[in-house]
């Protein structure tokens, strides 16, 4: 079902869907005496059951001192992660690393499994590409529709591509990788996308903490061009104009939630939504997007 376009679209609630967190209600994650995360206390009490990694307190949890050196904390910090994941706490495993860091790039006290960034409350990393194609008709986007094999927000739509930002690989090159597995997008063709925006959330749900920044990349694609996913992720993809994917977005649930954001952010740039829209000022300040860096 598609729907036609009005000021009664719901932008900002989209916007609140993914900024919802109190942080608050969460003990603090520690390492090394400073703070890196946020624990739902339910999670907390789990890793208390693991004293010789995990120290636990009402306001905080601590990396335990005695491990100081990174491979160490990351062996440790692993194994526990493993039997809360064998143990059904954890819902999935991606079997990626991510960084225990304050800011991209910068120092990491350990590597975490993907999965248990959430538990954790740690900073984490992502990309999104927009896939633009320019017609007679004006500008569309392909949209993709998970798989319901999926873990998270199975058969919700989604980018183009999309993926996370694990250790050992650098934004664009991982960019490249996601690009030729989720659409079959040729190294040449994909090496074109742009890096336009960095997007900051902070999500609250049932599994804890997202605290994400999404790398944002516009890749304009000719008009025969058929995206394919090779990776299983995916189960098909459609072309868009901008105000079915507008409407979708303000409308319904359809989209995976931070893929909300990253579409919003698209419309501001394109200018379908604009200054005649009662809620645009309010939309740009609540949208924390941000011209980036380059993204190497």
């Amino acid at each position: 079902m598609r729907f036609s376009g009005g000021w009664d679209m719901s932008y900002l609630d989209r916007i609140a869907a993914c900024n919802n967190a109190k942080l608050g209600q969460f003990p603090t994650f520690k390492v090394a005496g400073q703070p890196y995360g946020y624990v739902l206390p339910s999670f907390a009490e789990c890793l208390a059951c693991f004293p010789h990694v995990f120290s636990v307190t009402h306001n905080d949890v601590w990396l335990d001192n005695k491990l100081v050196h990174y491979k160490e904390r990351t062996e440790a910090v692993m194994e526990v992660m493993c039997q809360l994941y064998n143990d059904k706490i954890l819902d999935s495993w991606v079997g990626e690393n991510y960084p225990i860091t304050h800011n991209f790039g910068s120092h990491a006290e350990f590597e975490v499994e993907r999965a248990a960034t959430s538990y954790l409350g740690i900073k984490n990393f992502g990309l999104h590409v927009n896939g633009l194609v320019k017609t007679a008709d004006g500008i569309k986007v392909w949209v993709g529709t998970r798989t319901l094999t999926k873990p998270l927000w199975p058969g919700k739509l989604d980018q183009m591509v999309a993926g996370g930002q694990p250790v050992g690989i650098s934004v664009r090159q991982n960019m490249l990788k996601e690009a030729a597995e989720e659409a079959a997008i040729p190294a040449e063709l994909a090496q074109t996308a742009q890096h336009v925006r960095n997007i900051d959330y902070q999500q609250q749900s049932e599994r804890g903490l997202d605290r994400s920044t999404i790398f944002v990349f516009d890749l304009w694609l000719p008009e025969d061009f058929q995206p394919v996913n090779t990776d299983g992720e995916v189960t098909q993809f459609e072309l868009m104009t901008l105000e079915q994917m507008a409407d979708l977005t303000a409308q319904t649930t359809d989209f995976k939630d931070n893929c909300n954001l990253v579409n919003i952010d698209l419309l501001l740039r394109l200018g379908y939504i604009n200054a005649q829209h009662p809620d645009y000022d309010k939309i740009h300040q609540n949208l924390n997007s941000r011209i980036p860096p380059y993204a190497h």
